[in-house]
């Protein structure tokens, strides 16, 4: 898996996850079905990093190519509140394959981030 990372704003600065602990954290626990309905970040700016940012078109290709390249098998990781944590891809593939549900795992507690108030091109990927 190459080195990603889940941001969040917060008050001390912008939190990040790595993935790659997320997805050791939720091994364990069981997949359920989850309605694309109930995933507000389909209706919400998720990579731009907020509604005044756009995305170039070659941008939005290579989205499209890690959508249409990832593997639906794994479930996504979803945070205590039900936010995504991991799997945007995997998502919009189902909403493209016109699926209405996706398999999770919900995360019982949020693990503390691994960074916090550390900029995105500063992290080691």
């Amino acid at each position: 898996m190459r080195p990603q990372y889940h941001f969040r704003p917060s008050a001390n600065g912008l939190c990040a996850w790595d993935v790659r602990r997320l997805v050791q954290l939720s091994t364990a626990l069981v997949p359920e079905r989850v309605p694309l309905s109930a995933i507000s970040e389909l209706d919400e700016p998720y990579w731009t990093g907020g509604p005044s940012q756009r995305m170039t078109c070659r941008e939005v290709v290579d989205h499209a190519r890690l959508m249409l390249d990832c593997d639906l098998a794994y479930p996504v990781i979803l945070s205590s509140d039900g936010r995504v944590m991991d799997g945007m891809h995997r998502i919009c593939k189902a909403l493209l394959e016109g699926r209405n549900e996706i398999e999770a795992v919900r995360l019982v507690h949020d693990p503390e981030p691994d960074y916090i108030g550390v900029q995105p091109d500063d992290l080691p990927y």
